[in-house]
């Protein structure tokens, strides 16, 4: 499956965040990553970040796709995070 993760996060959590998610998925901008992954894997970073987050002030969406082929991705202006490098 394909997921982009969209985070809001306080300060003090940032980093712990974005470490986490460079764990499972590639950087696309700030607060922002996707790839795919597997629903294990999925279930794990959920239990992760949520060990991390504060429920009552931080907000993480996850938008779950088949594939990204089923995705239609535009962008405009300067593209942050490629993943043209990662091999």
């Amino acid at each position: 499956m394909h997921v982009i993760v969209v985070y809001d996060v306080g300060e003090e959590r940032v980093n712990k965040v974005n470490k986490l998610l460079r764990t499972y998925l590639h950087w696309i901008q700030n607060s922002v990553f996707r790839g795919d992954i597997t629903e294990s894997n999925l279930e794990k970073m959920k239990k992760e970040i949520t060990e991390i987050i504060d429920k009552e002030y931080d907000s993480i969406t996850i938008y779950v796709h088949p594939s990204e082929k089923y995705m239609k991705t535009i962008n405009i202006g300067v593209e942050k995070g490629t993943t043209d490098l990662i091999f």
